[in-house]
């Protein structure tokens, strides 16, 4: 299940919504038929949208077309989204990610956020207490490593821990190992 928008005042920007339709590629009519029954008819990539009408977007194609699109909307994100330019490589990515959530969500109130945690030897815990997919986080992240490959890297590992937002926990907690 998708949580709600923290508050209702709270948009997404298009661009970030771009996403969902791209990642989508055969089922971009179907995609963008869910984002019009949720009342974004017209998807402009420089507006903004209420965050609860881009999270029953969510919802709809996660029970529609399963979670394999949801992480694929994740993992086309970081192309379509507002992304600070400093990134230079997975490690930094990750420790951007809650400035680029911020630049794609703006509005009064808590949004949510991702908190990443350094570990040692190629690790991260990262905490999302956004209303958000899991699937779609963990496409993200996965993104982020495929676009800043680390050197002597084959792949990512994703362990989440059995805390979910999904089954009303606070958020998810997210090991990640390459």
């Amino acid at each position: 299940m998708i949580g709600s928008a923290l508050s209702n005042r709270v948009e997404v920007y298009g661009r970030s919504v771009q996403a969902l339709v791209n990642a989508m590629e055969f089922l971009k009519l179907k995609a963008k038929r869910v984002l019009a029954t949720h009342g974004i008819e017209t998807l402009e990539a420089e507006q903004w949208y209420p965050m609860q009408n881009v999270l029953g977007s969510f919802e709809d194609i996660l029970k529609q077309v399963g979670p394999h699109t949801t992480r694929a909307i994740g993992h086309a994100l970081p192309k379509h989204a507002a992304f600070p330019p400093h990134i230079d490589s997975f490690e930094s990515a990750l420790l951007s990610l809650d400035q680029a959530y911020r630049m794609n969500h703006r509005g009064p109130g808590n949004i949510g956020s991702y908190r990443v945690i350094p570990g040692v030897n190629r690790t991260s815990t990262v905490m999302c207490d956004n209303p958000y997919p899991c699937e779609f986080d963990q496409g993200i992240m996965e993104a982020l490593y495929d676009r800043f490959p680390p050197k002597n890297s084959l792949r990512l590992r994703i362990d989440h821990d059995p805390g979910c937002r999904a089954k009303g926990a606070h958020a998810c907690t997210y090991h990640l190992k390459w």
